[in-house]
């Protein structure tokens, strides 16, 4: 019998690993290693994900340890995956590859052999500390740089030359400097330094939700999201640019990556969205704007919710739940402007005999979610993050091998295992190396007290006004997110534009998730959008036409942050104190959440210049002042936004009864 379903392998024309290859900073300069040391690497890889299984399921070492440890692994892997430049060989390590993995070991073995003895020292260090701290030092720049790119080494080398010419400095960025002896020792010996929170959080919550997203990956869920969001949308007006809406926000909610989410989703949907009639730069930002928001979806929310638990000292459970309706306005907003660009342009969805049907997708494959509803019962219930992914990446590996066993198809063996957890160190890489580099930044910013003093600028800047004192954070978000990693460019707002927020009142968690969201959002905002640029090499279009594109249809991800920042009524808290988050009933946030939500209505029609039909000039500039009267909280702004949506789509169903009067 044919099969009838559109996605099959025949459907997907390009390649994904080249096109990882291309367009993922961090995947695409993964050497392809054979042979022996292929082999020793591999092994490698495996190893640090069963420490980090095992001490995830019967207790992690002490921090230094634990952290010691997980940095010497990543260290070698980055070391062993990521050739120093371009022209590096890709098939092969080199003598200099190895020297830097002898010293990682060394240096970083030293803090796990002698730990006591350290702790002992209170930070007084002598010569050996003090080599192996500057080497400690060098080599984390350098496996950034590999790992991640120049720009973040760039930033912490600015910072450490900071906090040593801090008496040279003019003003509010002036401090009395510290020795290089003192800065070498508060970055290597401590726990506020290399070691710091960030790698903290990489060493336990992170690198497991990592693993469980690659364990997941093996058992088929990728394809089983896309199938399955193609089964729910892709009958709709707008077809499989919807289908790309609702599926990279399934793979998003568990991947944490917006460039691997572009490419592994928008491999199938994007030559479907061309093929029914969309433009190829508009097909490639519906996939770019759809997966970025990924980062921002619960459950996984990518690693820097896990930061953003620690930094806070807010429970991980609570963050997801604030960050859920702020996440589910941002994939209403796409998929209303992915509906009107429809409409607008007359594409009608696909034929419903040539999708797949959601009962016998459920009843084949409906066991691959159960390891997500698993996990999210686990964190509701109490258990800690670290606790919750290793009873979800047990249950998923059971489930699979039962399944397999029962079915006798092979689809989940032990060379699967074994590939996950290589691929979940190797996803993990990225992460240790840019926490590493940015605990360097933290720790300056901790020695000198540079966090106050940029807060103090921001707000002298803004002169006291919280809606300028935004913009100027959100502008700082964006910058800093052209060109860090997730993970490192929240740490870095985290410390140093979260005070401002803070000073002027906004709520601790609407200011996290303030920062972290323009964050992400700059993955797709040009010039440097890289969410976009992998949608345009799929798409075959101009990279710049599709970035602008993508920021176009994720706008009203760029004002929601506005709302809860003002009104943290839509994340549901009324009040942080401590560790202790009160949140409202939902009632409160319905509201809104409705208010919000018409405001994403009137903008989409604005912008797309397609409401129920075809907007005229005068009708899209009362439809963008409704927009932003309704996204601002308050009743009467809300009314008077309500009545101009409600008249303008009155306007527009007379103009469509006398056309069509007209033409009888």
């Amino acid at each position: 019998m044919k099969d009838k379903r559109l996605i099959t392998e025949s459907d997907v024309a390009l390649n994904i690993d080249k096109l990882m290859d291309q367009y993922d900073k961090e995947t695409g300069k993964l050497r392809k290693l054979k042979g022996t040391i292929g082999t020793i690497a591999m092994l490698i890889a495996i190893a640090m994900s069963l420490f980090q299984f095992y001490t995830a399921g019967f207790g992690t070492l002490l921090s230094a340890k634990q952290r010691a440890l997980h940095i010497m692994f990543a260290f070698t892997i980055g070391f062993l995956f990521y050739p120093a430049r371009e022209k590096s060989p890709k098939d092969r390590t080199t003598i200099l590859d190895f020297v830097f993995i002898i010293l990682v070991v060394i240096v970083f073995g030293y803090l796990f052999v002698f730990n006591k003895e350290i702790a002992l020292k209170a930070g007084q260090a002598n010569t050996v500390d003090l080599l192996f701290g500057s080497l400690a030092i060098l080599l984390t720049l350098e496996v950034t740089r590999r790992v991640v790119g120049p720009e973040l080494p760039i930033v912490a080398i600015v910072f450490l030359s900071y906090a040593y010419f801090g008496p040279h400095l003019p003003g509010l960025l002036a401090h009395r400097g510290y020795s290089i002896e003192r800065i070498i020792s508060h970055m290597y010996l401590g726990l506020e330094g290399v070691l710091g929170i960030p790698l903290g959080v990489s060493a336990t919550f992170v690198f497991m939700f990592i693993l469980f997203g690659a364990v997941l990956d093996k058992t088929g869920v990728g394809k089983f999201f896309i199938d399955l969001a193609f089964a729910l949308t892709g009958h709709t007006r707008s077809g499989p640019a919807m289908t790309a809406v609702v599926a990279s926000g399934f793979m998003g909610s568990i991947s944490g990556s917006s460039v691997a989410n572009t490419v592994t989703t928008g491999a199938f949907t994007i030559p479907l969205m061309k093929k029914t009639g969309y433009k190829p730069y508009f097909a490639g930002a519906v996939e770019a704007a759809a997966s970025t928001g990924g980062q921002i979806m619960p459950p996984v929310m990518g690693a820097a919710a896990f930061i953003m638990a620690e930094f806070t000292g807010i429970p991980y459970v609570k963050i997801i739940i604030a960050a859920a309706i702020p996440a589910l306005l941002y994939y209403f907003a796409v998929g209303v402007m992915v509906h009107l660009e429809a409409c607008k342009l007359g594409i009608k969805g696909l034929s419903k005999d040539k999708l797949p049907k959601v009962g016998k997708l459920l009843l084949k494959n409906g066991y691959l979610l159960i390891p997500l509803f698993v996990i999210v019962y686990f964190l509701i219930a109490g258990y800690t993050p670290l606790g919750s992914a290793f009873r979800a990446i047990v249950i998923s590996i059971f489930i699979a091998a039962a399944v397999s066993l029962i079915k006798k198809d092979k689809s989940f063996g032990f060379m699967d295992l074994v590939g996950a957890f290589e691929s979940g160190a190797k996803g993990a890489v990225g992460v240790a190396c840019a926490c590493a580099c940015a605990g360097m930044i933290v720790g300056v910013v901790t020695l000198t007290g540079l966090g106050l003093r940029i807060a103090e600028i921001i707000v002298t800047l803004a002169q006291g006004k919280l809606l300028l004192t935004l913009f100027f954070t959100m502008i700082a978000s964006l910058i800093l997110g052209m060109g860090l990693p997730t993970t490192a460019k929240y740490i870095v707002l985290a410390t140093m534009a979260v005070p401002a927020l803070l000073k002027l009142k906004v709520n601790l968690m609407a200011a996290h998730l303030f920062v972290l969201y323009f964050g992400v959002i700059a993955d797709i905002t040009p010039p440097v959008a890289l969410a976009a640029y992998a949608g345009a090499g799929i798409a075959g279009a101009n990279s710049m036409k599709t970035g602008f594109q993508a920021v176009k249809l994720a706008l009203a991800g760029f004002i929601v942050p506005y709302i809860f920042a003002m009104d943290p009524t839509l994340i549901m808290v009324k009040e942080v104190t401590g560790s202790t988050v009160t949140f409202l009933p939902l009632y409160n946030a319905i509201p809104v959440m409705l208010s919000a939500a018409l405001g994403i209505v009137c903008l989409a029609g604005a912008v797309e210049g397609y409401l129920i039909e075809h907007t005229k000039i005068y009708e899209r500039i009362p439809l963008a002042i409704s927009a932003f009267l309704l996204l601002k909280p308050g009743l009467i702004t809300d009314a008077f936004g309500l009545a101009v949506l409600v008249g303008v789509f009155l306007l527009q169903k007379v103009r469509i009864k006398k056309s069509e009067t007209l033409e009888a």
